[in-house]
Order: structure tokens, then sequence, then C-alpha cells
């Protein structure tokens, strides 16, 4: 397995966790986001800074009423770059798998 096809932003399991969880929605509204993968505010927004850089989440800022939101969304290059990744992570479980059988067999 070569170690260049994990992608070595989601290799910290938070910043996996963020793009999993918004991989099945258009929009998440942050707080939620936050309850999810259980993280206080600040270390959140660390990590999605980070996914932000990297092009892999969009952030929209907005009010409901007259209180501030921010929504979380997963783009098309985070997306395809969760799907290499969660790739390379079933290899090394296949290639495992493999392994055992050989030496079983």
């Amino acid at each position: 397995m070569d170690p260049a096809d994990f992608d070595t932003v989601l290799l910290d399991p938070t910043r996996l966790s963020i793009v999993s969880l918004l991989v099945s929605v258009e929009w998440a509204e942050f707080g939620w986001v936050r309850e999810s993968v259980g993280m206080s505010p600040s270390a959140l927004s660390k990590q999605v800074s980070t996914l932000e850089s990297r092009g892999y989440i969009e952030v929209k800022k907005g009010y409901v009423g007259k209180r501030p939101r921010t929504w979380l969304a997963l783009t098309t290059a985070g997306r395809a770059a969760l799907e290499r990744h969660v790739a390379a992570l079933r290899r090394v479980v296949e290639e495992s798998q493999r392994a055992a059988e050989r030496r079983d067999t």
C-alpha cells in the first residue's frame, strides 16, 4: 500500500468524521455538526478552517432571525478526497484479509 493513497488531511479522525457526516447532507448547521462529532465550538472551528483551506468544505454564514448561524457543506473536491481515502482504507483491509487467508492455507 502506497502511503500516497491516503489523504493526509483525512488521516485525522476528527476531520474524517466531519466530511463523512457532511457527505449525506446538502448543508449542515455548525451546531449540529459540533454535537454529532462531540467537539467544542473552538475545536470544530479549527478543523473546519483546515478543511476549508484545502477546499474540502464550504462555509456559509448568515442569520436565522437575529441569531448568527454558520452552515457547512462538502465540496466536490471534498467528496472526491473522501472517496479516494476510503478506497485506500478498503484496500488495506482487503490486503490484510488476503494475507490472513494465505497464512491459513
